[in-house]
């Protein structure tokens, strides 16, 4: 049983989990000379996680408006970075896949990303080293159920 410091204890941390996870995506950003935008990886990044959506779906699951995606999905289409693929179940639509050659630019952005935040993180203890390590586990196993449940909830909508 879970008394309620656990609780609070354990809400305390997700907070900051999740504050410090943004602060070190601004700085990973701020830190590349990439100019392009975010949502543009973003957008990438979950096709690659969650599979060919269509576009109404993946705005939802990126929680930007339907035109915003399309704009999205438009410089994604005109750099080869996604394909339109026909839906299956149903003629009249088509769903958004990540193109290998959109996975491959994703993969280039995360080793800049990589390259760049390197340097803030050179001087860690192999504790250090190996408690991120355990972090980043555990954080994966409860991200990728819930990519999970979103892929099981896009493929029933």
């Amino acid at each position: 049983m879970h008394s309620s410091a656990d609780t609070s204890s354990l809400t305390a941390l997700i907070g900051d989990l999740v504050s410090v996870n943004h602060r070190l995506t601004r700085l990973a950003a701020a830190s590349t000379a990439s100019a392009e935008s975010p949502a543009v990886w973003r957008t990438i990044a979950v096709l690659r996680d969650l599979g060919p959506m269509r576009l109404g779906e993946l705005a939802r699951v990126s929680r930007v408006s339907q035109p915003t995606m399309t704009k999205l999905v438009h410089t994604l289409d005109d750099r080869g970075w996604i394909r339109r693929i026909a839906d299956a179940n149903d003629a009249r639509a088509w769903l958004i896949s990540a193109d290998p050659s959109g996975l491959e630019a994703l993969d280039a952005w995360r080793d800049e990303l990589v390259g760049a935040m390197a340097p803030y993180f050179d001087d860690l203890s192999i504790d250090e080293r190996e408690t991120l390590a355990r972090a980043v586990a555990v954080i994966r196993t409860r991200i990728e159920r819930a990519d999970d449940t979103a892929r099981n909830g896009a493929a029933t909508a």
